[in-house]
């Protein structure tokens, strides 16, 4: 079992809650879609088709990184869903854990075939363009693996199960 706690990010559409749900199952770690932990009042707007603004995310990040800071505490690491699109939110997600982000990395055109097959989801395809606008790119950053998204599922998994094994 693996205390490493890492937390997949990346737009609306990139597979995170399916490729996170995987690789939880696959290093027997708990998983958490940080989706389900927003305030209704974020899904309502989301689902009004409005985007959150800052303020309104702010509450939800704080969420996330207390179960981060759990995770850590007890030793027993995580999977863990965030969009994290901007460097800040990375940041305050970052706040007392030791993290390493995957943004599984796929281009608009992609993501928006595969947003318009799902079904049933608050994040509606026509607000996609507003995600990658919002998109700050963690290319540089330190503790993130940039992960090809445009492969299969199986094939972005075996990435990050490689990422894992070869990480110092």
């Amino acid at each position: 079992m693996t205390s490493s706690i890492y937390l997949i990010m990346g737009v609306s559409g990139s597979g995170k809650s399916s490729i996170a749900a995987q690789l939880a199952l696959a290093l027997d770690v708990a998983f958490v879609d940080g989706d389900d932990l927003h305030p209704q009042s974020n899904i309502d707007k989301m689902s009004r088709g409005i985007a959150l603004e800052d303020n309104d995310r702010a509450p939800w990040l704080a969420i996330i990184n207390q179960q981060l800071k759990q995770w850590a505490s007890d030793g027993t690491g995580g999977v863990m869903v965030c969009s994290a699109l901007k460097r800040t939110y990375r940041d305050q997600l970052r706040q007392g854990v030791d993290l390493q982000f995957v943004f599984l990395d796929a281009p608009m055109d992609i993501i928006a075939t595969r947003m318009q097959k799902r079904q049933g989801h608050f994040m509606k395809a026509h607000m996609l363009a507003s995600q990658f606008d919002a998109l700050e790119r963690p290319d540089s950053e330190v503790s993130t693996w940039v992960i090809d998204a445009q492969q299969q599922e199986e094939a972005v998994l075996i990435d990050i199960l490689e990422a894992i094994k070869h990480a110092p």
